[in-house]
Order: C-alpha cells, then sequence, then structure tokens
C-alpha cells in the first residue's frame, strides 16, 4: 500500500516539476533582452556590458571628439580618461589596439541614486570603454541599472534615475558611434 501510495505522489508531482524544470531551462538558454532601435544592438539584460560597434569610416579621433561634443550639449562633464593602452605600452605590452575607458557624470541625472543609496558612488562617474577587437572599434557601457541590482532594495526612485541614466548614456553613444557631433 505504501508504494501504491509514493508511486501516485510522484507521478503527481513529475509534472509540476518538469514545468519549473523547462521554465528554468528556458531562462537560462534565452537571455532577456531589450530592444534599443536606431540600428543599435539590443541590450541583454543578463549582463552589465553593453557594446555597441563604431560605424566603419568614424575614426578613433572622430569618436572622441563626438563624444565630448555630445556629452557636453547632454550635460555632462568627462572629469577622467584612462588611457589604459597607452600605460600597456609604457610597460612593454601590445595592447592589440586602442583601449581606454573614459567616465561621464550627469548629477541631474543620477543625484537620486547617490542620495538613496550612497553606496552606489563605488559605480560613479559611469564609464564607457573605447576599444578594438579584430580590427573593429567598440564601445562599451558598463549598464547602470545593472549595476543597481548589487543595492538591497533599490527605492524606486532610484530605479527610475538609473534608467534615465542608461538610456542617455546609450542615446551619446548612439550619436557617437556615427561620429554626429
Amino acid at each position: 500500500m505504501t508504494r501504491v501510495l509514493i508511486l501516485v505522489a510522484v507521478m503527481l508531482l513529475m509534472p509540476a516539476c518538469m514545468h519549473v524544470a523547462k521554465h528554468e531551462a528556458e531562462s537560462i538558454v534565452a537571455p532577456r533582452i531589450k530592444v534599443v532601435g536606431h540600428g543599435m544592438p539590443d541590450i541583454d539584460l543578463s549582463t552589465a556590458i553593453y557594446e555597441v560597434p563604431v560605424n566603419a569610416g568614424v575614426s578613433y579621433l572622430d569618436l572622441v571628439d563626438s563624444l565630448k561634443s555630445i556629452s557636453e550639449g547632454m550635460n555632462f562633464v568627462s572629469p577622467a580618461n584612462f588611457p589604459i593602452g597607452e600605460h600597456m605600452k609604457l610597460r612593454g605590452i601590445d595592447p592589440q589596439g586602442i583601449k581606454e575607458v573614459r567616465t561621464f557624470c550627469n548629477l541631474t541625472m543620477g543625484t537620486e541614486i547617490i542620495l538613496d543609496h550612497p553606496e552606489f558612488l563605488v559605480f560613479a562617474p559611469c564609464r564607457i570603454a573605447i576599444y578594438e577587437k579584430s580590427n573593429q572599434l567598440y564601445l562599451g557601457l558598463d549598464r547602470p541599472t545593472y549595476d543597481l541590482k548589487s543595492i538591497k532594495h533599490p527605492s524606486a526612485r532610484a530605479i527610475q534615475s538609473a534608467q534615465t541614466l542608461e538610456d542617455a548614456l546609450i542615446q551619446l553613444m548612439e550619436k557617437a558611434r556615427r561620429g554626429d557631433f
């Protein structure tokens, strides 16, 4: 009798377990994405990095000038630039192309995050990397909305602020990758 009850229980629980396993497998296989549009790659929400190829014909210098011009027009300041590739060269290491990180700050957009969660300062200012791989120039963003996942119980105001900031940085990247001013 006990064996029959165990068999019936297993048969009743098996479909539920299979449904949960199927759902977990689908979430692992199919990453969540956010469509950006404007010819930009979709955002993979499972990673902090958003990578954008720079359009053909846009040189490194064009890209830097574009980032400076557009960011100033969007009320961003660029408090620091870290030319990692140049520092690698000084140490006798071939950086295999351009490697640098530029920082961008817009306190109007980011204040709410920092006021509600001062520990978020470890992610400030926002960073956009410029790098080459396979002879292609790229821009890479450390996504503020992803970084906010490191904060326990972020406020609704911080979540909105992080999204606004990220959207603005992606807009900056979208224009800069084309060499706009």
